[in-house]
């Protein structure tokens, strides 16, 4: 059961990181205050710094991880693009980016709350990345 829910538990982080660097990416290009566009980069490559820990514990189960759901994925785009479309502002980029946070942090909490027998170093893990994605809804209220 323990490596059940630790496996479970490390997919969903590397699903749930891997569409917030997706994310982060798609609106780049878009942002034109200098602060913002470090803090997006900084936080980007904090993600990816989790997600390389957790490949080294999916490698270590013989785990390929999990890519985000295709339709959630597609809706993202979708909803970034149409409101991107309407006003390519940093407040815009700002609301996208907590939007998605807020829902990063509400599934990765209920993912902590049913995957219950993941190891600790699994759920601190997740923890760390539902820190990293409060900070980030944080840092985005100046901007919106």
């Amino acid at each position: 059961m323990v490596e059940q829910d630790t496996i479970k538990l490390l997919r969903e982080c590397d699903a749930g990181i891997k569409m917030g660097v997706a994310s982060i990416d798609e609106v780049l290009e878009y942002v034109k205050n200098d602060t913002l566009r470090q803090d997006l980069e900084k936080y980007r490559n904090e993600h990816v710094q989790l997600q390389d820990e957790i490949q080294v514990l999916l490698d270590e189960y013989h785990d390929d991880g999990k890519e985000p759901n295709p339709i959630a994925k597609g809706m993202s785009w979708m909803k970034t693009n149409v409101k991107l479309g309407m006003d390519e502002s940093d407040h815009t980029i700002a609301d996208l980016m907590t939007d998605g946070c807020n829902m990063g942090i509400k599934s990765l909490n209920r993912y902590l709350n049913q995957y219950k027998a993941a190891s600790e170093k699994t759920k601190d893990i997740t923890k760390r990345l539902i820190h990293l994605e409060e900070q980030l809804t944080d840092q985005m209220q100046a901007f919106l």
